[in-house]
């Protein structure tokens, strides 16, 4: 559970703060009641910051790849078209 901290309860509880991100996720820090930061654990900002693959690579590691799919497609010119 997402909790929020002022700004002034998160410095002065900031052991508390670090714990709980660790043990419970995102922790939410507010200033005049706006969201001013996010403060993460460690392995929660690794997950986010891991370099994505590209779009290639993405569709190469796929469990598809290299199936031969037999698709058809209309080659005409022309369609019927209602009035």
């Amino acid at each position: 559970m997402k909790r929020s901290w002022q700004l002034q309860e998160a410095k002065a509880r900031l052991s508390e703060v670090v714990k709980t991100a660790v043990k419970e996720g995102p922790q939410e820090i507010t200033v005049r009641g706006e969201t001013a930061a996010v403060l993460l654990s460690g392995r929660d900002y690794a997950r986010l910051a891991r370099p994505k693959p590209d779009f290639v690579a993405f569709l190469r590691q796929s469990p598809l790849a290299g199936v031969d799919l037999k698709l058809v497609r209309d080659t005409s010119t022309d369609r019927p078209v209602e009035l």
